[in-house]
């Protein structure tokens, strides 16, 4: 088979030549392309040589379509047209890239943009944000900068765990009810963490107009109906406090636990503070003088708590550590206690309260402090609660204390007035109430 061979005269057919490198797209003062014999195609492309300079060819059909060849061989696609805004050489793409029929295709748009005055080449569309986008924007500017690093954790858990997997590469606008609620479903068999899931990502699409993220105006979670959740109530007897605080007392003397540890414990039993709010005392927090605690920076804000005796005794009898601050020191010189799950483990077990978690011990003091008369205000104030609604889950156990009370008033005066009257001594005492572990005797 013979096949037919052209050459060409390269030094005929240069339209321009030029040195140095072209911008992609920019404003030119080299002169306006002349006509050329040259029909760029891959069989003229590729028999196109390399010179000691860049040179460009033209292309005899379409004017202003060119071919710019460097030195090293490469060679690419631009355009070089006139407009109302001057006259502009675009690149298009390299040639191996490129196809000619493609490159002439694109040079012909590009060419009529120039000419209306438009950009040569239009700004790439812009990906739609998603989920993981939104969520991402939520985490930095709106938990970072209002809530606690626990709860901040707690909601990245959340996000990661539940949210993201699920919905976290779909775009925002693309996110309907059903998407929700096959999520909200899907997790249905722990209702809390349903419930939160659905709660932070309707904080999300609220909170994404703010930000300049388009939502198309509505939020998908907002007719997604919550699961009931059941609240963990539990609270410990007074047989179980006995338990507990002779496993404390048997810890300490046998060595088992640090004393700062110990006192940690008791310090929560005897103030109903959240753990972390008497982990990160200092010795600064503690008012002698006014007889309270400073709690700088709980989950409420700033609040005091009064400094019992009890409270008094544990942390006289704490020795100090030169150069530490914190009234309960940890590891390393100026450290404090972090983590007493372990140690909890391991005293519930000495106590048989397997049941029972730190934050019980909370709920514990809340429900003492009704059985002995405290009204929910007060109890409401000394657990630090702002929000009446907090403290009013324990309403139930305010009837039972109201009951018990009626019951002690009734009695004593039923042993005067009816004809089988009660021993008033006997009328003093208060009923056994409610289910097992709110019973108190005196």
């Amino acid at each position: 088979m013979r096949f037919n061979t052209h050459r060409f005269d390269v030094s005929r057919l240069l339209g321009a030549y030029e040195c140095g490198p072209a911008d992609k797209t920019s404003k030119i003062r080299h002169p306006m392309p002349r006509r050329s014999e040259l029909r760029l195609s891959k069989r003229t492309i590729d028999a196109l040589p390399a010179a000691g300079g860049d040179a460009v060819f033209w292309d005899r059909d379409l004017p202003g379509f060119g071919i710019r060849v460097h030195p090293s061989g490469r060679k690419v696609y631009l355009v070089q047209t006139r407009g109302p805004k001057g006259s502009k050489r675009v690149s298009l793409g390299r040639h191996g890239d490129l196809a000619p029929q493609q490159a002439r295709k694109q040079a012909a748009e590009v060419i009529d943009r120039i000419k209306r005055g438009e950009e040569p080449l239009p700004a790439p569309p812009k990906a739609e944000p998603t989920v993981a986008d939104l969520a991402e924007r939520y985490l930095s500017a709106h938990v970072a900068v209002n809530c606690k690093p626990a709860t901040a954790a707690g909601y990245r858990r959340t996000l990661s765990l539940h949210i993201l997997p699920e919905l976290g590469a779909m775009p925002i606008v693309s996110v309907e009810r059903k998407h929700v609620a096959d999520l909200h479903y899907k997790m249905r068999d722990t209702p809390t963490e349903a419930n939160a899931s659905a709660k932070i990502l309707s904080r999300m699409y609220s909170l994404a107009a703010s930000w300049g993220f388009e939502t198309g105006g509505r939020n998908p979670c907002r007719f997604v109906r919550g699961y009931r959740e059941r609240r963990r109530e539990r609270f410990l007897t007074r047989d179980e406090y006995r338990r507990l605080g002779d496993a404390l007392e048997e810890a300490e003397a046998k060595g088992r636990m640090s004393v700062y540890t110990v006192a940690a414990f008791r310090v929560l039993m005897l103030t109903g503070c959240r753990r972390n709010e008497v982990l990160e005392l200092k010795w600064d927090d503690v008012g002698r003088t006014m007889g309270e605690l400073r709690l700088r920076d709980t989950k409420t804000g700033p609040r005091w708590v009064p400094l019992t005796p009890e409270v008094t005794g544990i942390l006289d009898a704490l020795p100090r550590v030169d150069g530490n601050p914190w009234v309960f020191p940890g590891r390393g010189r100026d450290g404090r206690l972090v983590n007493i799950n372990q140690q909890w483990g391991t005293l519930r077990s000495r106590a048989a309260l397997k049941d029972v978690r730190i934050h019980d011990l909370r709920h514990s003091f809340a429900s003492r402090a009704l059985a002995l008369g405290e009204s929910l205000t007060t109890i409401g104030g000394l657990l630090g609660h702002t929000k009446v609604q907090t403290t009013a889950r324990y309403a139930h156990l305010a009837r039972d204390t109201e009951i018990a009370s009626t019951a002690r008033v009734g009695a004593s005066i039923g042993a005067h007035i009816m004809p089988d009257g009660t021993d008033p001594e006997q009328a003093r005492r208060p009923a056994e109430i409610g289910e097992e572990g709110r019973r108190w005797r005196s």
